[in-house]
């Protein structure tokens, strides 16, 4: 048996396969070496459904993940795979960027995109990626991601950037005051995850133009930061992850508005990953 497993920082999706079948697939919370010590997440995988299935034996995993660079961090989330599924389990930990560029671009030469809480991005030769422009966080990056599209969006709402029933609405929905998002995005723990969060209101509020050319600049920035200095307009460009997919019709827009092609948007990298391996 051989779990594969692609995890961003809110959520991670695993998929139990028997000789190129999947058997089982479940969902858990997301996990992220850059945000959690390995003990936070053997806790977390311990608590999970995860146990069942490590109780039940896996000879190989392949874990994808968001955080998961080569060196300290990866060791990290393999350490805490290993204290859940045993030594006896081939442990491989890689980057979420590589599980997406293996998704979407299989064994062809491409440019993969994740959108998600998130972004990254990168140029894969159909074996490896061989240049990335860094992704930076949700602090100094993360364009076109669902951190991005939240933090947009708060800051044009406190700053009176948006229509007055937008702002309305969007104060009744998340029921707190200006000095309680302050505190929610500076001190409490996970803040790019409560940013994503509100990626459904901004959706629901497209009809809003300043919403829409809000979404659609987020877009634009990923794309013109993070693509087209690869220098390859002759690669089409593959997306993966939740906000790709959601807003797939805005993406696509900002993408050909830079002369990009687009082949293909996919919600979930777990299903170009069962056919990779």
């Amino acid at each position: 048996m051989i779990l594969i497993t692609d995890s961003g920082s809110t959520k991670a999706d695993w998929a139990l396969v028997d000789k190129g079948v999947c058997v089982s697939r479940i969902q858990t919370c997301g996990f992220n070496p850059y945000m959690q010590t390995a003990d936070e997440m053997v806790c977390r995988l311990k608590d999970s459904a995860l146990q069942k299935i490590a109780d039940s034996g896996v000879d190989a995993l392949w874990f994808y993940g968001a955080g998961c660079t080569p060196g300290e961090k990866s060791e990290s989330m393999a350490m805490a795979l290993r204290a859940v599924f045993g030594n006896e389990c081939a442990v491989h930990v890689e980057s979420d960027m590589l599980g997406a560029a293996r998704a979407l671009c299989q064994n062809h030469e491409g440019i993969a995109c994740i959108l998600g809480t998130g972004s990254n991005s990168c140029l894969y030769n159909g074996q490896k990626i061989v240049a990335n422009i860094p992704a930076l966080g949700y602090i100094l990056g993360d364009e076109g991601s669902g951190a991005h599209l939240g933090k947009l969006l708060v800051g044009n709402v406190l700053k009176n950037q948006m229509p007055r029933e937008v702002t309305e609405a969007f104060f009744d929905e998340v029921g707190m005051s200006l000095t309680d998002i302050i505190d929610k995005v500076y001190r409490q723990p996970f803040p790019n995850r409560w940013l994503a969060s509100l990626s459904p209101f901004i959706r629901r509020n497209l009809a809003h133009e300043a919403v829409r050319t809000m979404a659609l600049e987020s877009f634009t920035a990923f794309f013109t930061r993070n693509v087209v200095g690869y220098q390859r307009p002759d690669l089409a460009v593959g997306l993966v992850g939740s906000v790709a997919y959601h807003y797939q019709e805005l993406v696509t827009e900002a993408a050909h508005n830079l002369g990009l092609t687009i082949s293909v948007i996919e919600q979930s990298p777990i299903h170009g990953l069962i056919k990779w391996n």
